[in-house]
């Protein structure tokens, strides 16, 4: 991933590494730091080149993000300046090499082979990288995001997978987590909340029941009758009468 907001270096650096990457390669390229960001979650590459100048958010900080999540990615920075003290977070950031510009072609093709030589011998040794959240601090943050989300979008049709995708994590693992912090599973979670909405909508509106089962994201009426009575133990007709009965 090349992480460059001149477009001259741009060009520059992608010609070099079309030179050296294969069909099975992909090559991301970004402009800001938050784009970084997002595309190293999303793609999780082995290979990084940062620029320290960027639009949004420095290099220095968008690595310090990035390290959290890819600790062995091999990252190149790419700086104009010589100044020490870029140099010495880059140093505390596992840094592999810092590279004043302008770069010379064959220094960048030394740095893009000796990436693409450790990316193959940590798949041998079976050490391939994997979205895995450590910190318990930073495991909360995220599935927070996700729930803010999910209250957001729930009326729609929100999927599993479309929810870890806003999060940049894999469906499998967001799922695991999800349970493990909140103790039901992802489709308990956006049901009862379905389902709350949908006794408030029986509670203040003269809706038939079809009409709420859409308005709370339900596509099948059936099913959201089964998932009502499952909850609330009562069909939604007599959870109206019950209403009813208390006025």
């Amino acid at each position: 991933m090349f992480v460059e907001d001149e477009p001259i270096e741009q060009e520059f650096l992608q010609s070099i590494a079309q030179e050296m990457l294969g069909a099975e390669d992909k090559l991301l390229i970004c402009d800001t730091g938050m784009q970084a960001i997002k595309l190293a979650k999303q793609y999780r590459p082995d290979i990084i080149f940062m620029d320290i100048m960027l639009p949004e958010m420095d290099g220095i900080s968008s690595l310090q993000e990035i390290r959290r999540f890819l600790p062995n990615a091999c990252v190149t920075i790419l700086s104009a300046s010589s100044d020490f003290s870029s140099a010495q977070a880059a140093i505390s950031l596992q840094v592999h090499e810092y590279l004043l510009k302008p770069v010379k072609p064959e220094k960048l093709r030394q740095m893009i082979r000796k990436g693409l030589e450790k990316a193959a011998q940590s798949e041998e040794n079976g050490a391939t990288e994997t979205y895995q959240i450590e910190s318990a601090q930073e495991c909360q943050r995220f599935i927070q995001e996700a729930i803010d989300y999910i209250q957001q979008n729930y009326k729609d049709k929100l999927t599993l997978q479309m929810v870890a995708s806003h999060v940049y994590m894999n469906a499998q693992y967001f799922s695991r987590i999800f349970k493990r912090e909140l103790g039901v599973t992802y489709t308990d979670y956006v049901n009862k909340l379905k389902i709350a909405h949908a006794c408030k909508l029986l509670e203040t509106t003269g809706y038939p029941a079809y009409r709420i089962s859409t308005e709370c994201g339900f596509t099948d009426p059936s099913y959201f009758n089964r998932v009502f009575y499952k909850q609330m133990n009562m069909t939604p007709k007599e959870y109206k009468k019950s209403v009813l009965a208390r006025v």
